[in-house]
This record gives structure tokens, sequence and C-alpha cells, in this order.
């Protein structure tokens, strides 16, 4: 797992993703998800590529149902990018690096 990307709670969320000063990507996911863990490279590689530029930050679901349930978090792995603590775009399912990389791109 990257150094770059963060693992936010319930209790931190709203300093981890809302009050950030660069663009989010949240991953909401949870260890027994196959298509989460299918995407966590690519995920780790974009923490990576864009540290100090956005940042990566995973919200396990089963520890942090709050979180969850505020987001409206159905199906996962559910990728959510977030500017100024506003929602900006939204990935249900496991893709490639390329639409994870372009999630970022669109708000950057």
């Amino acid at each position: 797992m990257s150094d770059n990307v963060f693992h936010a709670t319930d209790a931190d969320f709203t300093q981890q993703v809302l009050e950030s000063d660069v663009p989010v990507l949240v991953d909401f996911w949870a260890p027994w998800c196959g298509p989460c863990r299918m995407i966590a490279p690519s995920l780790d590689q974009l923490a990576t590529e864009y540290a100090g530029k956005a940042k990566v930050v995973k919200v396990d679901i089963d520890q942090n149902q709050a979180t969850a349930l505020k987001y409206h978090v159905r199906s996962i792995p559910m990728l959510l990018m977030f500017k100024n603590g506003q929602v900006q775009a939204t990935q249900v399912g496991a893709v490639g690096k390329p639409q994870l990389a372009q999630l970022i791109d669109q708000v950057l």
C-alpha cells in the first residue's frame, strides 16, 4: 500500500476530505470486496502520481457506516471526487487506472 493513500474514519472524514486544500478521490470499499481489492494497486499508483495535487482517501464502509450512509453508498467500490468539500464526480464499480485518473483530472 502506498504511503500516499490515507484512511479516513467517521471521526476524521471532515478534516481529511471536506476540509482538504486539494481535491480528494474517496474510495468507499471493504476488505471482503473483490473488485475493491482489484482497483487498489491503481489507486496506490495514482496517489503517488498526484501527490501534492490531489489525494486518495479510503473509507472502509464496514468500520465507518455513518459516512457510507451519508453519501448513499449502496454498491462498492464507489469512488467520489471531492473539491472544496463538494462531490464533483462519482464512479461506481471497478474501472481501470485511466478512468480513475480521468476522475481526478476533471476537477484539477
